[in-house]
């Protein structure tokens, strides 16, 4: 199984903004149809990419700060942090292909 760390508001900055290599977090939500659809490429996505990328879910029922300051109004929603600092983001289901441009892209 691929390592995906859920994270919340006291260990957002530790693990996605310190982070020392490229960060891809899924923000879902439980009832979210469209997050359940895209979570098995997430975890395709961590496996394949498990040496480059870190992989990290967030609740956005549970993370009220993180979810607020990045202004989260739609899920899912896929933002790819750099150096601490977010540098894409996609929001709603897209085909594996869209995803794995961009980690290609980030880890180049």
């Amino acid at each position: 199984m691929a390592h995906i760390i859920e994270v919340d508001d006291s260990n957002f900055d530790q693990e996605v903004l310190q982070s020392d290599r490229p960060v891809l977090v899924d923000f879902w939500a439980v009832w979210c149809g469209p997050c359940r659809m895209i979570a098995p490429v997430f975890e395709e996505l961590a496996q394949e990419y498990a040496d480059k990328v870190k992989f990290v879910k967030i609740n956005v029922d549970q993370v009220t700060d993180v979810v607020g300051r990045y202004s989260i109004m739609s899920i899912p929603t896929l933002m790819l942090f750099d150096g601490g600092n977010p540098v894409e983001t996609i929001v709603g289901v897209q085909p594996k292909s869209r995803y794995t441009e961009l980690l290609d892209e980030i880890t180049a």
